[in-house]
């Protein structure tokens, strides 16, 4: 005889899938975007050099052949670059120095206030 609670351990598998799916979508989707700024900050001439030379470790470590799991090992050796890469990326972005705002000058050299609140 099938009962309800026999079949509500199955539904919650389910949910936990599908939500582990969609936060692994997310991830990814952040990782697109904070690759496309680390380009665009790798190319910007105000970046600082020691940021452009920790970008480059990206790839290094890609290439490299020491890992912290050899590439050797089939399945964990390509995880823990699944993994690490994306942390490293995170954590460049997050040391990118944010822009500066720029004020606008009226003609006498004065800076003009928009008069807009805007909340941090």
């Amino acid at each position: 005889m099938l009962r309800l609670r026999d079949l509500e351990p199955r539904a919650n598998e389910d949910h936990v899938w599908s939500m582990t799916r969609f936060n692994l979508l997310a991830r990814f989707l952040t990782f697109r975007k904070e690759l496309v700024t680390l380009w665009r900050a790798f190319l910007a001439p105000e970046t600082p050099v020691h940021l452009k030379a920790l970008m480059l470790l990206v790839p290094a470590y890609l290439l490299s052949p020491i890992d912290l799991i050899p590439d050797v090992v089939p399945l964990l050796g390509w995880v823990d670059d699944f993994v690490i890469v994306p942390l490293l990326v995170g954590w460049i972005v997050k040391m990118l120095p944010q822009q500066a705002p720029v004020y606008q000058r009226s003609a006498d050299g004065e800076k003009v206030i928009d008069g807009t609140y805007r909340r941090r």
